[in-house]
């Protein structure tokens, strides 16, 4: 496998993704400044100057004409991709933690965590690309509270159902679907023990994978949120995603940063680990970092995969044709035709 080791950033790495084509890879980190890459060459096209704090999430459009970025200083900013111009800024009570495009890219939704005496909040707000940025309103169309009694955040967002419904998991460990017209819940299961640190789709979302710090990945039905299968681990999984050209998961993950006491990556447990999607079972490690691994994207065209870690760096890796032609390793048995 060829790695390329990209080193844009100054602090531990906190997401990184793909754009819809593949040809851009953003990543975000406790600095301030997210970044793009071009994602076959590794080198770095530009940052995304602005936020006054660490960035926790982002979200680029389909078309790949806007980028959303979700900060600890409060804000929630919307970007030109190609020219990395601060459209707009969206301000919020508390640091944002999450953000997502609706289907369209004419709304998107934020998470924001409580702070001071403010509530943790799940916003939306209406952005049609073909309006005047001027004219956006810096008030959501739509405001969930979150009551601190609850003593709950929420970790990611996401849109389903062609927006009808919104997809949000907390750090209980919990998943609850609201509708995105009235902010009531539709839905609540709790599969996780633990806090959900980030969750994944395919690209149909009709699966999704969960990472959680219960030491466990799980996979589910998107559309009834039945869980299917369990990815179970000897670490904490910060980040769990489906590949879209062959039946496999990877995970990512490790000890926090505070309780490693060597400097080796195995003792710390920092591999990407692959496991079958049907099987649950785990058959091959990638080893490179040396600190947990924060976030882990694949390519769309399930070529390459992107990890960024507790260590500042992000690794770009390109599987080799050894992989890539490898078969099914549990072989479909052959259709017997009946025998009177």
């Amino acid at each position: 496998m060829r790695p390329i080791l990209l080193k844009g950033h100054e602090r531990s790495l906190t997401y990184v993704s793909y754009n819809y084509d593949g040809d851009l890879l953003f990543t975000a980190s406790k600095d301030n400044l997210p970044t793009v890459w071009n994602a076959e060459t590794g080198e770095r096209i530009g940052t995304y100057n602005g936020h006054q704090g660490a960035v926790w999430d982002m979200d680029c459009n389909k078309s790949s004409s806007r980028l959303l970025t979700a900060s600890a200083d409060a804000t929630c900013k919307l970007w030109n991709t190609e020219t990395g111009d601060e459209l707009k800024s969206f301000p919020h009570r508390g640091p944002v933690r999450g953000v997502a495009w609706a289907e369209g890219s004419d709304e998107f939704a934020t998470i924001s965590d409580p702070f001071m005496e403010n509530d943790a909040l799940i916003s939306i707000y209406s952005v049609p690309e073909k309006s005047p940025v001027e004219s956006y309103n810096l008030t959501p169309r739509l405001e969930i509270e979150l009551p601190k009694e609850n003593i709950i955040k929420a970790t990611n967002v996401v849109f389903l159902g062609l927006n009808s419904s919104l997809f949000v998991t907390f750090d209980d460990g919990s998943i609850r679907l609201y509708d995105v017209k009235t902010g009531s819940v539709l839905n609540t299961i709790h599969p996780h023990q633990k806090k959900i640190n980030r969750v994944s789709f395919n690209k149909e979302k009709t699966l999704f994978i969960t990472g959680s710090a219960d030491f466990t990945a799980k996979l589910f039905d998107a559309v009834r949120l039945e869980h299917l299968k369990t990815y179970k681990t000897d670490r904490p999984v910060n980040d769990a995603v489906i590949s879209p050209t062959k039946e496999h998961i990877l995970l990512g993950g490790g000890q926090e940063a505070m309780s490693v006491t060597t400097t080796s990556g195995r003792a710390g447990k920092f591999e990407t680990k692959f496991f079958h999607l049907v099987y649950e079972e785990e058959f091959g490690i990638v080893k490179g970092h040396f600190g947990p691994i924060n976030a882990i994207a694949i390519n769309p065209d399930g070529r390459s995969y992107a990890s960024g870690a507790e260590d500042g760096y992000v690794r770009l890796h390109f599987f080799d044709k050894s992989y890539l032609d490898m078969e099914d390793p549990v072989p479909e048995g052959e259709l017997v035709e009946p025998t009177n």
